[in-house]
């Protein structure tokens, strides 16, 4: 039901894909009500769920649950690395996917990351963006919070490589669950005390996020160039 629900909204957005980066925002009104609703259940559902998460559980077992969901992406950076031609990238993702899940338990320790071969992020919503697909509209989404059209097609077009995928509809809710409560625990005193208007800084937060992945990690003057039209950086 939600899956068909996201491909309704990514359809009924498709003819908007391209959208200078000044429009990027035409559904303000819907945005900043699933806004208002996310704020909400976290701070009713999430924030306490993560909460007693973090109060029950050991420091290094939640470790050891992060790095589980971190080598379950592994796939996807991999294959995203290779469709944006960083054959290295793609290397030693499959090299920590492979040792992690391995030697290390199914990912539970990072034996990759002890021998110097360091977590790299990679997704569709990125490859896109190398190959010049613009960013479109700026979406807010019900509990998963800020993206745009661009992303939002990504998250489907990787979930075939992603290994929670791979189960069945009750296995992969679990997983979803356990991966949205580890994220979120991680997050936990590190909210801001923000100046002004939340949603305008965590719209701008996200653009510059997202900017910065896309570039890797290369900053980029926006009051000079288009930063999604900047030559991606070759593969090292």
């Amino acid at each position: 039901m939600i899956r068909a629900m996201w491909c309704v909204i990514a359809l009924l957005c498709l003819p908007l894909v391209g959208h200078a980066e000044s429009e990027n925002d035409p559904f303000e009104g819907w945005n900043r009500a699933m806004f208002s609703f996310n704020q909400k259940a976290d701070r009713y559902i999430l924030k306490p769920v993560a909460k007693g998460y973090q109060a029950v559980t050991p420091a290094p077992v939640r470790k050891g649950v992060s790095n589980f969901f971190n080598n379950l992406s592994e796939p996807i950076t991999a294959v995203n690395s290779m469709l944006q031609a960083k054959p290295g990238k793609a290397a030693r993702s499959l090299t920590r996917f492979v040792f992690n899940t391995t030697f290390g338990l199914l990912g539970l320790f990072d034996v990759a990351g002890a021998m110097g071969i360091e977590r790299e992020k990679e997704d569709l919503g990125q490859t896109l963006a190398y190959w010049g697909v613009g960013s479109g509209p700026y979406l807010v989404l019900p509990v998963l919070g800020p993206s745009n059209l661009r992303d939002l097609g990504g998250k489907f077009g990787d979930r075939p490589f992603n290994p929670i995928s791979w189960q069945d509809e009750v296995g992969t809710t679990e997983l979803l669950i356990g991966d949205g409560i580890q994220t979120r625990t991680q997050l936990l005193g590190m909210e801001p005390n923000s100046v002004g208007d939340p949603y305008v800084l965590l719209r701008s937060a996200y653009e510059q996020r997202r900017r910065y992945e896309i570039n890797d990690g290369i900053v980029v003057d926006l009051f000079l160039d288009d930063p999604f039209l900047d030559e991606p950086s070759a593969d090292q």
